[in-house]
């Protein structure tokens, strides 16, 4: 066999072989309609919603799912649009934009003068395990900072589970669904908190 047909057969086998794969999907855990209430009156405070801190083994470009015997299988085919890190916060700020009814100071300029809640969010558990559920196990902190007054902050914590299939859409969906079920409770908790001091954490 002379070279140029041996090259052409290995070209013709690549070729087949690509197109053969599993094409590389990409996920986002932006929902594609955020939840909330057609009208919600403004909160009187401005947002900031911080970065976001989650575990190293689920920070990854892929996603990563939880075997049913314990252990981690990374799923080199499926992968985040952006960092997960960067995914749940954006996601997150769009949630609660809709229930707080005021943008995410991110990169924004604020109001002069107006108090501003910040919201700080470490993730201690980001868990998929088809069939079963999507978890995630938060704790989350606010502090209030207002001209003339001493900054207050109070933190809390959340753990979610929501049902989910053995597909990766349906496992993202849940996880989507998750974070909107976060806002729900941040935004409830800052809205009370923010106009009484003594407000506190909703019960778990």
């Amino acid at each position: 066999m002379t070279l140029r047909p041996f090259l052409l057969m290995l070209c013709s086998a690549l070729i087949l072989s690509a197109c053969s794969a599993t094409p590389t999907r990409y996920h986002t855990l932006i929902a594609a309609q955020p939840g909330a209430p057609e009208t919600v009156e403004p909160a009187r405070f401005q947002l900031k919603v911080l970065p976001v801190r989650i575990p190293v083994q689920a920070d990854q470009p892929s996603l990563v799912v939880r075997e049913s015997d314990g252990r981690l299988a990374i799923l080199e085919t499926a992968l985040w649009a952006s960092p997960p890190a960067d995914e749940f916060h954006d996601a997150l700020a769009i949630e609660l934009e809709q229930r707080l009814g005021v943008r995410d100071l991110a990169g924004l300029p604020g109001r002069s003068g107006a108090p501003v809640v910040s919201l700080r969010t470490d993730i201690r558990r980001f868990d998929s395990l088809p069939g079963l559920h999507a978890a995630v196990d938060v704790v989350w902190s606010l502090e209030l900072s207002e001209r003339g007054r001493e900054n207050r902050t109070l933190t809390c914590a959340s753990v979610i589970h929501e049902q989910a299939g053995v597909e990766l859409d349906s496992l993202v969906l849940a996880h989507q669904r998750a974070i909107a079920g976060l806002a729900d409770t941040i935004a409830r908790t800052a809205r009370n908190w923010a106009e009484n001091p003594r407000g506190d954490c909703p019960a778990p």
